[in-house]
C-alpha cells in the first residue's frame, strides 16, 4: 500500500457540562460528541521522511502540528523507520469548535497504521490519541459517543437517529485553551444535562433532541464574543428547532427536521462574515476512507 485517501469528519457537541476544576488544573466535563458529514481531506503517500503539505494558510506544517505530532507519536512507539507526505485539505475551520485538528490528527494514526503496516488495534491507537489531545480517541471510532473525564474516557453510544444540522462559523478563531482559561464555578453544572441528552436521543425525534441541547460554555464565550448569541438567534428566527454552540466556539448549530429543512435555514442564515453549512449527523466511522 503506497497511498490513502481518508475523509476526517467534523463533530458537534450535542451537550457539554463543565462539572468543576480538577486537581491538575484541567476541567472535569460530560459530552455527547456527534460527528457530522463536514469533513476534511486527508492524504497519506509513503515517503522517505515526514512532511506535510496544506491548503490552509493559517494552518502550521511543521513538526507542532497535531497531524506532524501523531505521525511522529506513532512512528516513535511502533519502531518504523519509514515516512509519508501527508496533505491536508481542510474544509473544517481552524478553532472552530468542531475537532477539526483532532480528526486530522486521528486519521494521521488510522491511515498510517495501515500504510506501514503496524496493525495495531483500536484500543492501542486509542493510548496514542489521549497523548495528542482529549478529542482525538473519539474521532478513531463511530459517529456518536460520551466522553467524560477530561474528555479521554470515551463511551461509545448507539448510532440511530440520523440528524440535519446547520453549522454557522463567524469567521473568528477561538482557541479552546483561551475558552477554558476563562471558565469560573458560573459555568459548571451539576450533570443532569448528558442523560438529559441520552434520553432524547433514544426517541429519535428532532425536536426532542433540540429542546435538549446545552453547553455550559456559553456563558463563558457569549459575554466576550457576543456574535455567538447573535447567530443563535438569527438560527431561531430562521426556523431552527434549537441551537447551541459546539464545544468551545465560536460555531453554532441549529437542528433542522430535515436536510431540505436545513439548507433552507442555511440560506436565511447567510451573512457575508458568517460561513455556513447543512450537514447530516454520520452514525458510522468518523475517519473513513474516501470514494
Amino acid at each position: 500500500m503506497r497511498r490513502l485517501v481518508l475523509n476526517a469528519s467534523a463533530k458537534v457537541n450535542l451537550t457539554l457540562e463543565v462539572l468543576g476544576k480538577r486537581p491538575d488544573g484541567y476541567h472535569e466535563i460530560a459530552t455527547v460528541m456527534q460527528a457530522v458529514d463536514l469533513s476534511d481531506q486527508v492524504v497519506l503517500e509513503d515517503a522517505r521522511a515526514l512532511m506535510l503539505e496544506t491548503d490552509a494558510a493559517l494552518v502550521p506544517t511543521g513538526a507542532d502540528n497535531l497531524v506532524m505530532r501523531a505521525a511522529a507519536l506513532l512512528r516513535e512507539a511502533a519502531g518504523v523507520d519509514r515516512g509519508a507526505r501527508i496533505r491536508l485539505a481542510k474544509r473544517i475551520p481552524v478553532a472552530a469548535g468542531l475537532g477539526g485538528g483532532s480528526s486530522d490528527a486521528a486519521a494521521a494514526l488510522w491511515g498510517l497504521n495501515r500504510l506501514w503496516g503496524v496493525r495495531w488495534g483500536g484500543e492501542h491507537l486509542s493510548e496514542l490519541a489521549v497523548r495528542l489531545g482529549m478529542d482525538v480517541p473519539f474521532f478513531l471510532g463511530r459517529g456518536r459517543a460520551l466522553a467524560t473525564g477530561r474528555g479521554e474516557r470515551i463511551e461509545r453510544l448507539p448510532g440511530g437517529g440520523g440528524y440535519a444540522l446547520v453549522l454557522v462559523n463567524p469567521n473568528i478563531a477561538l482557541p479552546a485553551r483561551e475558552v477554558y482559561g476563562r471558565v469560573t464555578e458560573a459555568a459548571f453544572s451539576d450533570g443532569s444535562r448528558v442523560p438529559a441528552m441520552l434520553k432524547a436521543l433514544e426517541r429519535r425525534n428532532a425536536e426532542v433532541v433540540a429542546a435538549s441541547l446545552y453547553n455550559g460554555l456559553e456563558t463563558v464565550v457569549e459575554p466576550v464574543w457576543p456574535v455567538v448569541g447573535q447567530i443563535k438567534a438569527a438560527l431561531a428566527s430562521a426556523g431552527a428547532l434549537g441551537a447551541v454552540m459546539s464545544g468551545s466556539g465560536p460555531t453554532v448549530f441549529g437542528v433542522a427536521r430535515s436536510l431540505d429543512h436545513a439548507r433552507q435555514i442555511r440560506t436565511r442564515v447567510a451573512r457575508a462574515s458568517w460561513s455556513c453549512w447543512s450537514v447530516r449527523t454520520v452514525s458510522g466511522p468518523a475517519v473513513r476512507l474516501a470514494g
